[in-house]
């Protein structure tokens, strides 16, 4: 009987750990992002890459899709286009792919490539392309700066993360 309890004290944690990083996600997202019409800066990818360590793939697209999804529908920034969510849960099935099980500076670096050069860069791109009918090779070019920032920006974060992911874990499971 203590086994079953233990097991559903453990999931309903995760389950508000990641509501909690969902809506972390949002306001990062929609409130404290630099954004224009082709372009968006922020660290809205961090409750993401955390939802990705510490419970796996899954939980990481379930944080980027659901954070997009929601934070498109209550407070959007233009039309809402289901590209982007699905890229968004890409984004976390990759991180928690590469991150859930080890985060070595290759691993994070391998991660954050694929997102920024194939998801962001390559996919993200088009999708703005078809929702505005731009061109994409014009596009392409000038989110190339963007993705460059990023890559820098989130391999250095992401890290900073890793290195702190045993206190969060620590104060998770004690809570």
């Amino acid at each position: 009987m203590k086994n079953k309890t233990v097991n559903k004290d453990s999931k309903t944690l995760m389950l508000v750990t990641l509501s909690a990083l969902i809506g972390i996600e949002i306001v990062l997202s929609r409130f404290l992002s630099i954004s224009a019409w082709n372009t968006k800066i922020g660290f809205s990818f961090v409750p993401i890459v955390i939802a990705a360590m510490l419970y796996g793939h899954i939980a990481g697209g379930i944080v980027g899709a659901l954070g997009d999804f929601i934070g498109a529908v209550l407070f959007p920034i233009g039309a809402y286009f289901p590209g982007f969510t699905l890229t968004a849960f890409f984004t976390g099935m990759v991180f928690g792919l590469l991150l859930y099980k080890g985060q070595s500076i290759a691993r994070i670096l391998t991660a954050v490539l694929i997102n920024q050069c194939v998801l962001s860069l390559g996919l993200n791109t088009l999708w703005i392309a078809v929702l505005y009918g731009s061109p994409y090779g014009a596009l392409f070019l000038t989110r190339i700066v963007q993705t460059v920032i990023l890559i820098a920006v989130q391999t250095v974060v992401i890290a900073v993360i890793a290195r702190a992911l045993p206190r969060f874990k620590a104060g998770l499971a004690a809570a």
